[in-house]
């Protein structure tokens, strides 16, 4: 073709990369290390969850679902809800069912996006969201959560929003830095987003992975919210079935009416057999989730310990199972090649030479600078798993 031809692939795919947390855990199945990168349990699922989904299959639960979610599904989130957060929810009006919390995401952001709005994200960032915000076509305004306790400058949140401000996407518990947000701090947004009318996309996917006795506060539950407010969850973190791909958005019945058409043209529906499953999911005892918490507890406290004898400093998370870390007492050197900042040169050292597998932190960052002394680990895996990386990182020194 010549120069004179048109573009034949999309500008908008050419402005993010391919997702860096995937593309570790290929590295770490390449050099056979241990993938503390990605955020997926390598146990098993609930038996009675898999037990739910085997049975739906041979019931010929096989054909696609109503487009927004199974009634069984949907009356399950919306009684879960209630329970968990005292918010009552329509599940004919109110609910969309998405292909995990991923698409339940991008169909909001589509749903709700026009030419010119705004959205405010807080970096670090789960780094699915400035793809989020380019191929929705919003402009992304950032505003920076500080360590060690990843608190946020008010004046700095208050003057990121504005006029062209559509919405702020809150991520609580927190991912990568296992930030919980306290309701004063939910408050703070909460005046921002009635002073310039929008919306608050908050990310609730870690909602039951929590520590210290923290609270989780839905962004729904805050007076003069209710109507501002989606809420994206899902079924893949809190009953370890990330590959299940089964999530969904609360919001209120304009903003559903809008979701259920993007998502409709999107993915038609979830896997209609694992949403039956996730109907019984959702009803398992407060003593379930109790024993979730526990358990993670325990893994926190052995990465930590793991982390912090190899010489990492770590950031100790408050929810949500990953823990960020700065790697300046390594004085690793700055890559050679310009494009290669300190962080991922490191981070590949680690998978290629040590045998363990992290997230550089620049791909949290929208400035990759802003992440080159930081690496994320993940602690959602079994005791063998954590032994092993203990083990490869005995050859590690800080210097």
């Amino acid at each position: 073709m010549t120069g004179m031809a048109r573009r034949m692939l999309s500008a908008k795919a050419e402005q993010f990369t391919e997702s860096v947390i995937r593309e570790m855990t290929r590295l770490a199945l390449k050099h056979n290390a241990v993938n503390l990168s990605q955020g997926f349990p390598d146990f098993a699922a609930p038996s009675e969850v898999k037990e739910a989904a085997r049975q739906a299959i041979a019931d010929d639960i096989n054909q696609y679902a109503i487009t927004w979610g199974a009634k069984a599904l949907r009356d399950a989130v919306v009684e879960k809800f209630a329970r968990t957060q005292g918010v009552q929810v329509d599940p004919e009006r109110e609910l969309t069912i998405c292909c995990g919390s991923t698409e339940a995401m991008m169909s909001s952001m589509m749903a709700i996006i026009n030419p010119g709005d705004e959205i405010v994200v807080f970096e670090p960032f789960y780094e699915n969201y400035g793809p989020d915000a380019i191929l929705s076509g919003a402009t992304p305004r950032f505003v920076k959560l500080a360590p060690p306790d990843w608190t946020f400058d008010t004046k700095e949140l208050a003057a990121a929003f504005g006029p062209h401000t559509k919405a702020i996407i809150l991520n609580t518990p927190n991912n990568p830095t296992g930030k919980v947000f306290t309701r004063g701090e939910l408050e703070f947004i909460r005046d921002l987003c009635v002073r310039w009318n929008c919306f608050c996309i908050t990310d609730e996917i870690y909602e039951h992975i929590l520590y210290d006795g923290t609270e989780h506060i839905t962004m729904a539950r805050i007076d003069g919210m209710r109507d501002r407010t989606i809420v994206i969850n899902g079924m893949s973190k809190t009953y370890s079935v990330t590959g299940w791909r089964v999530g969904w958005a609360i919001a209120p019945a304009e903003a559903t009416q809008s979701i259920r058409k993007v998502h409709d043209f999107l993915t038609v529906g979830a896997a209609a057999p694992l949403q039956q499953a996730g109907a019984l999911a959702l009803t398992l005892p407060q003593s379930y989730y109790d024993t979730l918490a526990a358990t993670y507890a325990k893994k926190r406290a052995r990465l930590l310990g793991i982390l912090e004898e190899s010489g990492f400093t770590v950031y100790k998370p408050r929810g949500a199972y990953y823990i960020m870390t700065d790697i300046s007492r390594f004085h690793w050197e700055e890559a050679k090649h310009p494009a290669e900042s300190r962080d991922v040169s490191f981070a590949k050292y680690l998978v290629e030479q040590i045998g363990v597998a992290c997230v550089p932190g620049s791909s949290f960052y929208n400035d990759p600078q802003d992440g080159a002394s930081q690496v994320r680990f993940t602690f959602c895996k079994k005791e063998e798993t954590l032994a092993a990386a203990a083990e490869r990182f005995a050859h590690l020194h800080a210097t």
